[in-house]
């Protein structure tokens, strides 16, 4: 996340979430001898495509006006085959197209869940994690700081999560199915740069000289058979930050990862051709008659539903193949892989400020797509994608054994930290600090850059902002030396008014056999510290019996979202990273101790303290977003007529882009779950319209806008490029919306299409 930090609290204690999770390996070739039962569900969980702000870079004006494409919740249940021998294991693990995970929506969908399923699905064995794009709509999130731009909390997001993650869940555990879980690990290059490399330099050197980059390329990967052997899913992990999209997008957007997710979905669906990332259009006859646009005419929205592409996810053995691209240690991982330069002279950025003349708003990085955003992204994500094939078809490593996991809720404020054999002090031990923001914090990123007279690398501050932020709440001294070398512009570890600003962490430890272990936090650990963690976990594995080719994997923004973790040595040097460490320049320590101690109590087994549980704070939170008083258009006009139609017999060819303007109603009238809002239409050789592209592709894009701000007025454009596997036909497009009259609560559900034209 770029400019914005979070905390959360509760009985004024901040609390940390941590789990791990493990499972054995055995080496041979692939059987369908099956040792677990698998479960895969995927849900819609878009939200709201209007006037709600973005969640990632916290910029105020960043509001949403569209759709790029749909975000999903991706479901995966993995659980022991019954025996009469001893209790079964299960765990569930959701990778969602959203920023991080939040704690609301974590606790109201086990509340969800213990209310179908009882126990089953809890706080101990259930993890929702984000893919960290910047480009979801937000509000979601109960804790002050994090709510903020979005005007507040925002009930159509925070539900829409909910409702999806339910729903991914509920498919996943009725879907599942003997199955078994293949293992491949291999390096990706040319998909993330590190974005603070003078604070990765700090580190000791030693330590960067075991590692050839100073990121990591490593992407692990996970392959679900069902029992007859054939692939239902796939889930890997690799670094790298959701910021291909930049602050200036304001369509919804899964971003690189995102997007990966849906390019390995559809090259599944499309009979696995690696050559094509995209359905292949339905042939058609060229020689059918044009015909103009057809007035906006009523409907209902079980014709937007059939015009979506994609079946739902059912309980036969027809179920859609999953394939989640879920993150790691992406601290300090860019995936704008040109570097940082200077807008207005198109040099590289200072290096150790990024700033340009002592500005950091002019320092923006660049991706492999510059100047184009879009095309970045799908650069980075076709190359996440390329990857995940080549390890999906080559997987030869089965897991087996037992599942097992440890969870707890740790209060990170005042953690005493043993730190006799560390090299980074020679004090025998040091603690935690309340959570607090440095100043390089609102210098935000080279991927999202603040404003005013914030810099990263800022140790001292100035007074001006030091008495802005101490509006709020001063810090005291033993808070400054606590925090030391951070410059505190934000003590909001001690802000409770008007609700609480401060982290109630976890911390699980989940074990899928004895090879893979999973480190489920709510951080953004930095390359650096994430190494450090996982040399941790593993040895602390090891010096219990276990193999030393034990894969552990962090999967970070998970049920919640504590901001950075970096190591010692870099938040000396205070970037945005380490002003964004909340707890001070220990946090890495204590949350390797704590890790550890899970890694301990799952390989003895014995149990751990849960700790306390957070508090459930949506029915105290409000939102100031305005609604939806009425939709409206001129006299004379329906909703759905087209405003500016596609030329009259125009011909186009692969790489041409086509247009429509509609007259439309605002996308919050009715989210449109599982539906669409657009869609490309062919026609067939008897004349009929069949829908095969819609706003969950990645070539077509939902563009809505009003005149002015609360007009009752707006519109949708529907753009569609064309893609190189398109068919030959006759083309339309068509949009769908829902109107809010000004009397009555029944909205008004309409449809409007575009005039034909051929794609040769």
């Amino acid at each position: 996340m770029e400019r914005s930090g979070t905390w959360f609290k509760f009985s004024g204690a901040p609390l940390c979430y941590l789990m791990i999770v493990s499972a054995s390996l055995l080496v041979r070739a692939a059987s369908v001898n099956s040792q677990y039962l698998i479960g895969i569900g995927s849900y819609d969980i878009t939200g709201p495509a209007a006037d709600v702000n973005m969640m990632g870079y916290a910029m105020s004006q960043q509001n949403a006006a569209g759709i790029h494409f749909r975000l999903r919740s991706r479901a995966f249940i993995i659980a022991e085959a019954a025996t009469s021998s001893s209790e079964t294991k299960r765990i569930a693990y959701v990778n969602l197209d959203a920023c991080m995970g939040s704690q609301a929506v974590t606790l109201a969908v086990l509340s969800r869940l213990n209310q179908r399923y009882g126990d089953l699905y809890n706080e101990r064995n259930v993890a929702i994690s984000g893919i960290h794009t910047h480009s979801g709509p937000g509000g979601y999130l109960q804790y002050v700081i994090y709510i903020i731009t979005a005007l507040g909390f925002v009930r159509q997001s925070f539900d829409a999560l909910v409702d999806g993650i339910e729903t991914s869940i509920v498919q996943a555990h009725e879907n599942l199915r003997p199955g078994s879980i293949y293992l491949n690990k291999d390096v990706l290059f040319d998909a993330n740069i590190n974005r603070s490399p003078s604070a990765y330099l700090n580190n000791p050197l030693a330590e960067r000289n075991r590692y050839q980059y100073d990121v990591d390329k490593d992407m692990l990967l996970l392959k679900f058979v069902d029992g007859t052997g054939a692939a239902i899913g796939a889930l890997n992990w690799f670094a790298v930050h959701g910021t291909s999209m930049n602050n200036s997008n304001l369509l919804i957007s899964g971003d690189n990862k995102g997007a990966a997710s849906r390019f390995m979905e559809d090259w599944f669906a499309n009979g696995q051709k690696k050559s094509s990332l995209i359905r292949e259009g339905r042939a058609a006859d060229v020689k059918v008659s044009n015909s103009k646009s057809t007035g906006g005419s009523s409907n209902t929205k079980v014709s937007s539903e059939r015009n979506r592409l994609r079946s739902s996810v059912t309980t036969t053995q027809s179920t859609p193949f999953v394939a989640a691209f879920a993150q790691t240690s992406s601290g300090d991982v860019s995936p704008n892989t040109l570097g940082a330069f200077c807008t207005d002279k198109g040099l590289p950025c200072d290096f150790n400020h990024s700033t340009c003349d002592g500005l950091n708003e002019l320092c923006i990085a660049r991706g492999p797509g510059y100047p184009d955003m879009f095309l970045s992204t799908k650069i980075i994500a076709e190359r996440q994608f390329q990857k995940a094939v080549d390890l999906f078809e080559n997987a030869q490593v089965k897991l087996s054994g037992r599942i097992d996991y440890r969870q707890t809720y740790l209060n990170i404020t005042g953690v005493t930290v043993d730190l006799s054999s560390s090299a980074t002090t020679s004090l025998p031990n040091m603690t935690t600090c309340p959570a607090a923001l440095g100043f390089s914090f609102a210098a935000g990123t080279t991927d999202g850059p603040g404003a005013f007279d914030f810099k990263q690398g800022d140790n001292q501050g100035n007074l001006f902002w030091r008495l802005v932020g101490s509006a709020l709440k001063p810090p005291t001294p033993q808070q400054i030396s606590c925090q030391h070398p951070k410059p505190i512009l934000l003590d909001a570890g001690e802000i409770t008014v008007p609700s609480p600003w401060a982290l109630l962490s976890r911390s699980r430890f989940f074990n899928l056999a004895s090879l893979s272990y999973s480190a489920f936090q709510e951080t953004e650990f930095t390359t650096m510290a994430g190494r450090r963690l996982r040399e941790a976990i593993t040895a602390t594995l090891v010096e219990r019996g276990y193999s030393t080719n034990i894969q552990v994997v962090i999967s970070g923004l998970t049920n919640t979202y504590s901001q950075y973790v970096t190591t010692f040595e870099e938040y000396q040097v205070q970037r945005y990273e380490g002003a964004s460490t909340l707890y001070g320049p220990y946090t890495l320590n204590a949350y390797i101790q704590e890790m550890k101690r899970l890694a301990v109590a799952l390989a003895e087994g014995s149990s751990v303290d849960p700790g306390l549980t957070p508090p459930y704070l949506v029915d105290r939170l409000v939102g100031f977003l305005p609604g939806v008083i009425a939709d409206s258009t001129p006299l004379g006009i329906n909703f759905g007529d087209v405003k500016q139609d596609v030329p009259q017999n125009a011909r186009y060819t692969a790489g041409d882009v086509v247009e429509a303007v509609f007259w439309s109603a605002c996308p919050r009238n009715d989210l449109f779950t599982n539906a669409t809002f657009s869609s490309v239409e062919q026609q067939s050789t008897n004349g009929n319209w069949i829908p095969v592209y819609d706003d969950d592709d990645w070539e077509l894009r939902f563009l809505w806008s009003r005149p002015f701000f609360l007009s009752p007025q707006s519109f949708a454009t529907i753009r569609w490029e064309i893609p190189t596997m398109a068919a030959p036909g006759v083309y339309r497009l068509r949009h769908f919306g829902a109107a809010k009259p000004l009397i009555g609560s029944s909205l008004s559900y309409f449809s409007g299409t575009s005039s034909t034209f051929t794609v040769s």
